[in-house]
């Protein structure tokens, strides 16, 4: 098979996973059957398991051009599923009814694909589950499986699988693409993949979203405000208030993506009668978009709290003279000033704080208390 890999054009920083995966694909034996995904958020885990799904598809061997290498990239490639919860865990059903769909055969393609993001968000029984197929695949499935690590896994699931680890993308990678594929300005771009710590979508959506890049800020200058009890807790508000709408924002733009492409793909428009079967998918849409909504108002509070801790590793950046460049240029100034306020020690607490608060915000806690013993956390200590 000649190879045509541009499906792999925008997979950022990634040459060593992606020569493996092309090798993989010229050899002449068959595809190994399960396969493991592992880097940081933002490192384009999921990105390069689509590529790899796409140029298994594709009769040219993934040219990114073609109907198959299309129908992927959107999301409706029959011989690709893709299991990404919209529910804090993923539920046994949910894996249940993904590995019914893996006994089906092929439709259109050789091979079927199906791949599980965030799987680092399975239980331990819902792990087990999944590894009984994992065992015993049906002839012509690929498992693709996206995780933070190997060890979000059980070792019995990682004994399995081909791993590919992945690495964070420079910032400089990272703003080229947004540079060649969103024609956003070359500073628009370094500051968004900046900001993001070359997190691949976040960075995408503030080089082309001026609200988002809004709250962001607002939310550190929230921040730097803390100087007391009182100012904490207004912060604290602000804080919760902002990662609410950013992840309300993020939902309703892909609840009316997704809308519209469902529309399309029934041949209907806004103003048709709709049939019984369409109104029933449809329905089916807008019941998943309000399972959306919880996981959304997560993510929208986690990326201000990986924002904060970028803020207070500019701080510690100052503080120890490491000359290294700033993740919020445009805030050097506030910056420096708290660096010149609070000790190091502190500022290695704030830190430890915000990831405590991050792992916290899947169990229950509520919001608001969170928050609330985090800004206060951040009051500043003066030196002594």
């Amino acid at each position: 098979m000649t190879l045509a890999p541009n499906v792999f054009r925008d997979v950022v920083s990634q040459p060593e996973a992606v020569t493996e995966l092309l090798r993989e694909l010229n050899k002449e034996t068959s595809v190994h059957h399960a396969w493991l995904f592992t880097g940081p958020p933002g490192s384009g885990r999921s990105e390069l398991a689509t590529a790899f799904a796409a140029a298994l598809v594709c009769e040219s061997g993934g040219c990114g051009s073609c109907n198959a290498c299309q129908m992927v990239r959107v999301g409706n490639h029959p011989d690709v599923q893709v299991l990404n919860t919209e529910r804090v865990q993923i539920s046994i059903d949910e894996v249940s009814e993904f590995i019914d769909k893996s006994m089906q055969m092929p439709a259109l393609a050789k091979y079927r694909i199906m791949i599980i993001e965030d799987a680092d968000r399975m239980q331990e029984r819902t792990s087990n589950l999944l590894l009984k197929s994992l065992e015993e695949p049906p002839k012509g499935t690929i498992w693709m499986i996206c995780a933070p690590g190997e060890a979000d896994l059980l070792p019995t699931i990682r004994s399995r699988v081909r791993k590919i680890q992945l690495k964070v993308p420079s910032v400089e990678a990272v703003a080229q693409l947004l540079v060649d594929k969103y024609q956003v300005t070359n500073a628009l771009a370094l500051q968004s993949a900046s900001q993001a710590q070359s997190h691949v979508g976040m960075a995408r959506r503030l080089a082309t979203n001026s609200t988002a890049r809004d709250r962001r800020r607002q939310a550190l200058v929230a921040a730097l405000s803390i100087r007391d009890i009182p100012s904490a807790l207004l912060a604290s508000e602000l804080l919760v208030k902002l990662g609410e709408s950013d992840g309300a924002a993020l939902t309703a733009e892909l609840d009316e993506q997704e809308r519209l492409e469902l529309m399309a793909r029934l041949g209907i428009s806004p103003e048709s009668k709709l049939s019984p079967s369409s109104r029933s998918q449809l329905k089916k849409l807008e019941e998943a978009h309000k399972r959306r909504a919880t996981r959304s108002k997560r993510d929208g509070l986690d990326r201000i709290l990986v924002d904060l801790m970028g803020l207070y590793r500019d701080v510690v950046t100052f503080q120890l003279g490491s000359g290294e460049s700033l993740i919020n240029v445009d805030l050097s100034s506030e910056i420096y000033s708290l660096a010149q306020d609070i000790s190091q020690a502190q500022s290695i607490h704030v830190i430890e704080e915000i990831q405590k608060v991050r792992d916290r915000l899947d169990r229950n806690v509520k919001d608001t208390l969170l928050f609330d013993s985090l800004a206060i956390s951040f009051r500043r200590k003066l030196k002594r």
